[in-house]
C-alpha cells in the first residue's frame, strides 16, 4: 500500500519508524537503537541514521512527508524546535514545526516540545504527541480527562475539549534506578524476575501513611531498614521501594490536579508498568481507569494532518501549511 507518511519517534535510547497509510494507518513498523544518545551529534550520523531506519521507504515513496517527535528536536537533537506554550491543541503544534532541509530527500519536520511556564517550568518533548493521538480516538472531548504517561519522567496532564490545559513531570523511575543503582539502598536489594505484590502493596500503604506525609526523604531509607531488621527480604526491597516511590507520586498528584475518585484516568506505555500504576490508582481509591496502547503514529497523523502535511480527510491530496517552519 502507498505510502502517505512518515512517522517518526526519535527519542534519547531509540528510534522508531513508521510507514503510515492513506487514512493514517500503520503498514509497517520498525525500533531500533539508534537514539539521540547513541549518535555522534552530526549532520551524517543523524542523517545515516535516518536511511537506516527508513531510507527504503524514501526512496519508494520519494514525495511522502516525514514527521518527528520526541529528543530529536531537543538541544542535544539535530536541530532544536522551540516549545509552545501550554494549553494548546494539535492545530498549534502543526502550525508550529521546525523544518529540517536535507542535501537530498524531502525535509524532516519536527515536533516542538511543550512549555509550562510559571514559578517552577515543566516541560515535555514526545509525550504530547502521545497524548494528542489518544485525544484524536476519544469520542468525549467535552469531558475532563487525566492521562498518566509512565516512565523515567512520569507526565500527568489534564486535557479537556480536545486540549492538552496543564500537566506536571515525577522523575520516579529514573530516581528508582539511581536510588538502587548508585545509594546504600541497593546493596541490600536481591535482583528476582517475580513480582512481590505484598511488598508493592506496604510501600504504596507507607506513601499514604502520616508517616508518607513526611514526603519521599524521609520514607526511602526504610526499603534498607526493613530488610535489616528482618520484615522486609532482599528480593522483596525493589518491589517495596517501586510502591512507595509510585505512591508518593500519586499522593502529589492527587494534591496538584485534585482529581475526584470519579475521574476518568488513562494510561498510556509500557503495560507492564502501567500495570503498576493501575494497581496503585485502584489502591488510591480511583474508580474510572484504563490502560491505552501506545499513541505516537496516531498523534504524529494528527499534527502531521494541522499542519497540512497529510489530508484531515483520507482521499484529499495534502497541501503544506506554510505556517510551519
Amino acid at each position: 500500500m502507498k505510502t502517505q507518511l512518515i512517522a517518526l519517534d526519535w527519542g534519547t535510547s531509540s528510534l522508531r519508524a513508521y510507514r503510515l497509510g492513506a487514512a493514517g494507518e500503520t503498514l509497517e513498523e520498525r525500533s531500533l537503537p539508534l537514539g539521540i544518545m547513541q549518535l555522534d551529534g552530526s549532520e551524517a550520523g543523524f542523517e545515516r541514521a535516518l536511511d537506516q531506519a527508513c531510507g527504503d521507504w524514501q526512496r519508494a515513496s520519494p514525495e511522502a512527508p516525514m514527521i518527528a517527535c520526541g529528543m530529536i528536536g531537543s538541544a542535544q537533537g539535530w536541530r532544536e524546535a522551540r516549545y509552545v506554550d501550554a494549553p494548546l491543541g494539535a492545530e498549534e503544534l502543526g502550525a508550529s514545526l521546525h523544518s529540517i532541509e536535507r542535501s537530498c530527500g524531502m525535509p524532516l519536520w519536527v515536533v516542538p516540545g511543550v512549555i509550562q511556564r510559571g514559578d517552577l517550568p515543566d516541560v515535555m518533548r514526545g509525550e504530547e504527541t502521545q497524548v494528542f493521538g489518544l485525544l484524536d480516538g476519544d469520542t468525549d472531548h467535552g469531558a475532563p480527562l487525566l492521562i498518566g504517561l509512565p516512565g523515567s519522567h512520569s507526565k500527568w496532564v489534564t486535557a479537556e475539549g480536545g486540549e492538552l490545559t496543564q500537566f506536571q513531570t515525577f522523575m520516579t523511575g529514573e530516581v528508582y534506578q539511581a536510588l538502587l543503582g548508585h545509594t546504600i539502598l541497593g546493596r541490600t536489594a536481591v535482583v528476582g524476575d517475580s513480582f512481590n505484590t505484598a511488598a508493592f502493596e506496604r510501600g504504596l500503604r507507607v506513601a499514604r501513611s502520616i508517616e508518607g506525609q513526611a514526603g519521599p526523604l524521609a520514607t526511602i531509607f526504610s526499603s534498607r531498614t526493613l530488610v535489616l531488621t528482618g520484615e522486609l527480604s532482599g528480593e522483596a526491597q525493589a518491589d517495596y521501594l517501586s510502591g512507595l516511590l509510585i505512591g508518593h507520586e500519586l499522593a502529589a498528584m492527587t494534591c496538584v490536579h485534585q482529581p475526584p475518585p470519579s475521574q476518568s484516568i488513562v494510561l498510556i506505555g509500557n503495560s507492564t508498568l502501567c500495570a503498576r500504576y493501575l494497581w496503585a490508582l485502584e489502591y488510591f481509591g480511583f474508580e474510572s481507569l484504563r490502560f491505552a496502547p501506545e499513541a505516537t503514529a496516531a498523534g504524529l497523523w494528527k499534527i502531521a494532518a494541522g499542519a497540512g502535511l497529510v489530508p484531515e480527510n483520507p482521499g484529499e491530496p495534502y497541501v503544506r501549511n506554510h505556517a510551519c517552519h
